[in-house]
Parts: C-alpha cells; sequence; structure tokens
C-alpha cells in the first residue's frame, strides 16, 4: 500500500512495465496529487536501488508537454496533422458505430488489434489483448515480432522456460553471453556479471559487435551475423569428437542424442570455421572449455533469433548446454527466460471458451502485407493500435505506411503521444502511464511479482487500456461480468486461476501484493536450479534433442544450419559484393520506441546513426559524421555515419527505436528491414537485412538512390 512520509506527501510502490526482462520495482513519491520523484526500491532483489538510464527520467515521459490528454478525430488527410478534440462519449460511439458496420458488412474479422510490449502488464497487456476482441469475434494477432522462435524452441526442448536465478551467475566458472548486450537491455545483470568475475569466472561474448558487454569480456568473438547456429553445431561437433559429453546422462536424461550426434558430425570445425568466419582453432578452444569448465552458463537473449534461421538457430543453442553437460548444475545450464515458472491461466485471462472461435490469424510482422491485401476475405477493415507504435518499430515500414492510408481504413490508435503510428489514425484516444493506473507485472529475468498501484490521476481525460476495452465492451452490446471487472477484479481472479494449478503461487494473493508491492514466487522457486532432478515437462519427460513435435509440423526435428534466404546470394570473399549485413539491434536509451521521444534520452542516444567499418567506409568515400544513405529495395533512410571498428567488415549497425517523424525524411531504419518470416513461430527477420550504403551526397544526385518502394506521400 502507498506509504506515507509526511503530512502531504506519499510513496507509492510500483513496477516498471517496459520490455526489459529486469522488472525493476519503483517507488514514487506524490505530492498534492503530483509525483515528484521517481526511485528505484532498495529492498528489491534486483533492482537494489538503482533504475537503468532509460527510466531514470521516467517522470520527464509521464509529464511530458506532448501528452495526449484528450480523445481527438481526423479533420484531415491521413497523416496530415489535423485534428479536433472530442468528448470520449463521442469518441466510443463513433468507434462502435463504425465497427457495428464493419461487422455487418464483412464480418468481425475484418477487425485486427493490434499491440504488443508497451506495457508488459497482466492486465493492460494480456487481458486487454484478448477479452474483447475474443468476445467480438475480431481476427487474432500473432505476437511473434521479438522472441517466437526462441520461446518456441526452448518449450520443444526443455518444456518450460526456467532460467537459473541471476544471482546463480556467480556460482558459473564460464559464462557464455551470446548475441546479447545485456549492459544495454538487462542491466540489472552486470553487477551479478561483475561480483562473477572478480570472482574469477570467464566471460565469453559472442557477438559480431563490440557491444557495452564485449568490451568487459575475456574473449570476443565475432562470427558472421546468422551463423551462430554453425557455430553451436560445430562447438557440439567437437564435444562429441572427443569425448567430452556425459553420455550417462544424454542417455537417462535426453531423447535423440544419437541422432544428434550424426546430425552435429556433418559440422566439423573446417568447415563451420568458413561458414563463421573464425579459425577452426578457436572454434575447437571454446567447444573444450564450454565442455570442460564446470559450471558453465549459456545466456542468450533476443537478437540472435532475428534471422530467417532463427528457429533453428535457437534449438542449437538450446542444445549445447545438454551436450556439455553443464543443465543441472548450479552456475551451468541454459539462461534465456523465466517466464514459465509463472504461466496465467489462459482460460481466466481471455474467457476463450465463452466466446465465438478465432475466425483467423494475423501475423504481426506482415502488418503492411495484411493492409495492402495479403489478408482477404473479409480484408481488414478496421484497425485497433494500442501498447504498439508499428510504422516505428515494425518491419518493412514503407508498406505499413502505405496500408494506414488507406481511405477506406478505419484506424484507431490509444497512446500516450503522436507516434508514428497515431498520425495516420482516424481517433485517437489519450492513453494513461504506469503512474495512472493499477497492474501485475513478472519479471522474465527474475522470479518475482509485482504489483503497481497507480500513484497519481491520470492526467487531463486519459484512460487505462483496460478501461477503455470496458467502455467499447458496454457500447457494443456485450454484457459478459467479466468485461465489467475492475484491474484488481481481473488480477484476483487470474491469481486464483493460476495458484489453483501452480503451487508456486501458494500464498500469494490481490491483498499480498497490494500490501508488499513484490512478492517472490514460491520458497521452492528462490533456490530452484532448473532441472537438477533430470525432469523435464516435455511430452517425453526428457530434454528433447530430437523433437518429435516439429517433425510431426513437418520440420526438422534435429537443429541445423541454413543461411537466410535474404543471404543466399551473400558472398562474403568476394569484394565485389558490396551489401552490407544491417544488424538493428537495441538503442541504450530507448525501449524499442518507448521512450524515444522523452529529450534527456533523445540527447544521450544522440541522432540516427549507422556504424560502420573503416574499411567499408574507405571503399564508399563515407567520413565519420558524414551523412549516408541506407538503402535496400524495400526503401531507404538518412543517417549519420559512425566510422569504428567496434563492427567487423561487411557489417552495419544501426538501433532501432527513433521515430521517423524526427526525421526530416520522415524514416527510420525499418524502411528497410524485412517482413518475412524466419523458420520457426512466425519470428521476425529484422537482422537478416542486406543494404548498401552510400554518402547522402552522391545519394542526392542519383535517382536511384530513392526506390520506388516508398508509399505515398512519403517520398
Amino acid at each position: 500500500m502507498p506509504a506515507t512520509t509526511d503530512d502531504r506527501a506519499l510513496v507509492v510502490r510500483g513496477a516498471c512495465p517496459h520490455d526489459c526482462p529486469d522488472t525493476c520495482a519503483t517507488l514514487t513519491t506524490v505530492r498534492d496529487g503530483r509525483a515528484i520523484l521517481f526511485q528505484a526500491d532498495p529492498e528489491h532483489p534486483i533492482t537494489q536501488g538503482w533504475l537503468c538510464a532509460k527510466v531514470r527520467p521516467y517522470l520527464d515521459r509521464v509529464y511530458h508537454p506532448d501528452r495526449l490528454l484528450y480523445p481527438l478525430r481526423r479533420v484531415g488527410p491521413k497523416g496530415s496533422g489535423q485534428w479536433e478534440r472530442i468528448s470520449w462519449d463521442e469518441a466510443i460511439a463513433e468507434i462502435t458505430s463504425r465497427w457495428k458496420a464493419i461487422i455487418a458488412e464483412y464480418g468481425a474479422a475484418a477487425i485486427l488489434p493490434y499491440s504488443y510490449s508497451g506495457t508488459l502488464g497482466l492486465v493492460q497487456n494480456s487481458v486487454t489483448a484478448t477479452r474483447l476482441w475474443y468476445r467480438m469475434g475480431a481476427s487474432g494477432l500473432e505476437r511473434s515480432i521479438c522472441g517466437a522462435a526462441a520461446e518456441t524452441a526452448i518449450q520443444m526442448t526443455y518444456g518450460a522456460r526456467w532460467a537459473p536465478a541471476m544471482a546463480d551467475v556467480e556460482h558459473s566458472k564460464l559464462i557464455l553471453i551470446w548475441g546479447h548486450n545485456p549492459a544495454s537491455t538487462s542491466p540489472h545483470f552486470m553487477p551479478f556479471l561483475r561480483r562473477a568475475q572478480r570472482k574469477g569466472t570467464r566471460v565469453v561474448v559472442i557477438d559480431p559487435r563490440r557491444t557495452r558487454t564485449a568490451r568487459s569480456a575475456d574473449l570476443h568473438l565475432r562470427p558472421r551475423p546468422a551463423t551462430d547456429g554453425a557455430l553451436a553445431l560445430g562447438m557440439m561437433h567437437v564435444i562429441f569428437r572427443d569425448g567430452l559429453h556425459d553420455e550417462a546422462w544424454l542417455e537417462a536424461h535426453t531423447v535423440g542424442w544419437r541422432d544428434l550426434r550424426d546430425r552435429v558430425a556433418e559440422y566439423p570445425p573446417e568447415r563451420v570455421a568458413a561458414i563463421t568466419g573464425l579459425p577452426a582453432e578457436q572454434i575447437i578452444e571454446l567447444a573444450r572449455d564450454f565442455a570442460t569448465t564446470k559450471p558453465a552458463m549459456l545466456k542468450f537473449s533476443d537478437g540472435v533469433q532475428r534471422h530467417g534461421n532463427g528457429g533453428q538457430t535457437s534449438r542449437a543453442l538450446a542444445c549445447l548446454p545438454a551436450v556439455a553437460g553443464q543443465v543441472g548444475l548450479r552456475g551451468g545450464g541454459l539462461f534465456y527466460s523465466t517466464s514459465d515458472y509463472v504461466s496465467w491461466d489462459g482460460e481466466a485471462v481471455s474467457h476463450a471458451s465463452e466466446c465465438p472461435p478465432v475466425p483467423r490469424i494475423v501475423n504481426m510482422n506482415r502488418l503492411g502485407a495484411a493492409l495492402q491485401g495479403e489478408v482477404t476475405d473479409p480484408p481488414i477493415m478496421a484497425l485497433y493500435v494500442f501498447c504498439a507504435n508499428p510504422a516505428a518499430s515494425t518491419p518493412d515500414r514503407g508498406a505499413i505506411l502505405a496500408g494506414l492510408q488507406r481511405e477506406d481504413l478505419f484506424t484507431v490508435v490509444h497512446e500516450l503521444f503522436m507516434t508514428d503510428t497515431a498520425q495516420y489514425a482516424d481517433i485517437v484516444l489519450p492513453a494513461t502511464s504506469q503512474l495512472e493506473h493499477v497492474d501485475l507485472h513478472k519479471g522474465y529475468g527474475h522470479r518475482f511479482l509485482q504489483y503497481n498501484h497507480a500513484a497519481i490521476p491520470p492526467l487531463g481525460e486519459a484512460k487505462s487500456d483496460w478501461d477503455v476495452m470496458r467502455l467499447l465492451a458496454a457500447a457494443m452490446g456485450y454484457d459478459e461480468p467479466w468485461l465489467k471487472q475492475s484491474a484488481d477484479e481481473v488480477i484476483a481472479e487470474i491469481l486464483d486461476a493460476t495458484r489453483a494449478r501452480n503451487p508456486w503461487l501458494e500464498g500469494i494473493t490481490l491483498e499480498r501484493l497490494q500490501r508488499e508491492g513484490t512478492v517472490p514466487i514460491g520458497a521452492e522457486v528462490a533456490n530452484l536450479v532448473p532441472f537438477a532432478d533430470g525432469r523435464f515437462p516435455t511430452p517425453s519427460g526428457k530434454l528433447e534433442l530430437r523433437c518429435d513435435a516439429l517433425a510431426a509440423e513437418g520440420l526438422d526435428p534435429l537443429p541445423d544450419w541454413t543461411p537466410p534466404a535474404e543471404f543466399a546470394d551473400r558472398a562474403w570473399d568476394d569484394p565485389s559484393d558490396r551489401r552490407l549485413v544491417l544488424i538493428s539491434g537495441a538503442a541504450h536509451h530507448f525501449v524499442s520506441s518507448s521512450l524515444a521521444n522523452v529529450p534527456k534520452l533523445a540527447a544521450l542516444e544522440g541522432t540516427p546513426y549507422v556504424e560502420i567499418n573503416p574499411e567499408d567506409a574507405a571503399a564508399r568515400g563515407i567520413a565519420d559524421g558524414d551523412d549516408v544513405v541506407v538503402e535496400n529495395a524495400r526503401g531507404w533512410c538518412r543517417l549519420r555515419a559512425v566510422v569504428t571498428d567496434d563492427v567487423p567488415p561487411g557489417v552495419a549497425v544501426s538501433p532501432k527505436g527513433f521515430w521517423g517523424i524526427h526525421s526530416p525524411e520522415g524514416r527510420n531504419i525499418n524502411n528497410t528491414t524485412s517482413a518475412a518470416l524466419a523458420d520457426l513461430a512466425g519470428q521476425s527477420t529484422f537482422h537478416s537485412n542486406l543494404v548498401e550504403i552510400r554518402p547522402a551526397a552522391t545519394a542526392a544526385s542519383d535517382a536511384t538512390v530513392h526506390p520506388a518502394a516508398a508509399p505515398a506521400g512519403e517520398s
């Protein structure tokens, strides 16, 4: 509950809602209804009294002068920025009358809700993304832009995403941090890593880019992009070849280890060296070190899977600790996500059994194509966007903007700011910030639940995602009680239903969460070493190195390596192939596109830029600080060149998250990224992106630099 500091000030417990595994516990000091201080909870075992650079200035976001405070209706052409203020009653009436007309003509499947991780709250995200839309019979959304391939691969291999406690890294003797930059994307892991290093733990970072994390590693290996799966297969080849595997453990606790041994026999170090660009001797040494150093841990996150071969890459990475004999050891094994220690009861979240079947599923990565006719019978005639900014953050941005400009598409955006997406809406609704609503959060990098109290009243006429859903449901004539519940009633219902099948939630109630703020998942989990008992929640009860469930879906049941289709003809050793692999990884000061409009953070991140190796820059006549054009057949954008050997030859890096509307040309890096899907779970392929880079002065005089892929109104 809120704590009083004096007669006028309150300290309110909350949780950071953004898409980060740390899920920090926060304290907001409120005086006279206004938040005056936003701090970290010093008692939280992970947050430990400090916040990352992204959210330290959070009050600048809450009280940003550009906050949307009232509903708006478009009165000019789409994208023109011409609006009139309307009341909530007018907004809800117009939205639902338009929806009813669309349903009457096309059916509810013509309505598509689009959301993702603007908040990770149970109520304002998960429940809001399901209940109304299931009741309506609207199209479903395959929410696979971030971690779908790895999530699926790990669940099919291990049965659950159970990661070690962050503190267990201090027991590790060797840590492989693979395609992951926790210094920027999971900063509260870093103090645990630093303590481990001071105790003698060796850290190896595997990443094409010299990241902030890589700078402090004992060894940094730089394989070519999208070759990580081949490297993992090559390491397993060495482990099996040299007899470094634990055959008794594999025989007792896995399915298909001999099949995997036969598969990795196809990946000797010499072949893997040719694929990855790493010396064969280095591959052999790393494999031997990982198998003979006990305990050793492999930690990876989502960037490494955002390639056309992301599913098989994730499968290979997931299998490697098992072959090396590291699973079930404190300080060893696989560290990806803690999400499955608590999986919310799906029926309590959605009430799907009381609703019509979802008529179809639209992959969120294909939004631009879907709006332009890939989805038919019926076509998408209405779009409702919340907790997302797809015009900035979704691949193939040009196609999305072209779709949003359709005159027959009715678009509603519920947002805090006039984002890239909101400017193309017909109706814009003002949303609350995390300080203005109730929610419940669970971390995916730790094992705690955190209740978020509303610290201040909503600014202006802002409403939470769930409160808007309730208004829309009532106006649509839906009378189910689960569409009328308060946020706390929703939380209590889902907690009760989930606790009934998950003993780790015993004793965790709404009242306890409200009282304590942060509550650890069951006492048994606190010191749990994942899979130490050799049992796995898979169909076989074993770790499935060969996954027959994948075979049943027509997929390879064993991990393998195939280059992404985009790279099929990329000639690494041919100097005439001037195309660069563009990686659009995480910015240090933004969470995807969230926070990118906070002035302090935008200033720290700097103008949108692309890192390019000195060798590639010299070949193109590019100097550090030059304006350059990054382009391919999908589109182009203008960026500032940063010439650095932090990226190897043949690779460029431009952080994601910048809003197109902050660029003079109205573009960002997603004007170049592909909407192609990966090999598993509909995964995005942002990093399988070949581009050319040239000086902007040259581009301005060359008409071919501006491809016809740009949508109308964006050239």
